[in-house]
């Protein structure tokens, strides 16, 4: 359902939450290397984050990535909707345009329509503080 571009977005700002310490920034080097994100792709994609200030930016020696809002205030929804946009949660699974209209609807439709709605209201409603807390209790790591 997520494009690969999202799952490395959202990674990406867990990582951000679990390791730094609000002012400190992170290298891009040393986010690709623990994520086993190639580095010119981690680089679009932490730059797109920073530009709807999701991330902080800082260039030069002692630059790199740091969160630029609250962890408990970025939803999972909020980095789909800025890499992917909120297409997924919105059309059709099968892609047909017919699900779009009030009478006619893929023959998956009944079935998948709940399941998109739970998974919306999930991806709403998970934050990225609470997130990182999990993977601070549990040891859980990041890398693939």
């Amino acid at each position: 359902m997520l494009s690969n571009t999202s799952k490395y977005a959202i990674r990406a700002v867990i990582y951000l939450a679990v390791k730094s310490n609000g002012e400190s920034k992170i290298g891009i080097k040393q986010i690709s290397k623990d994520l086993d994100i190639p580095t010119p792709f981690l680089g679009k994609i932490l730059q797109s984050l920073a530009k709807h200030k999701m991330l902080s930016s800082t260039k030069g020696p002692h630059g790199g990535f740091g969160l630029g809002k609250n962890p408990y205030e970025i939803s999972l929804m909020d980095i789909v909707e800025v890499i992917d946009g909120l297409d997924s949660f919105n059309s059709c699974v099968l892609g047909l345009k017919s699900c779009t209209d009030d009478d006619q609807h893929c023959p998956i439709h009944r079935s998948y329509g709940a399941i998109r709605e739970q998974l919306k209201t999930l991806f709403e409603t998970e934050n990225i503080g609470d997130l990182a807390d999990h993977i601070k209790e549990s040891d859980f790591s990041l890398a693939l």
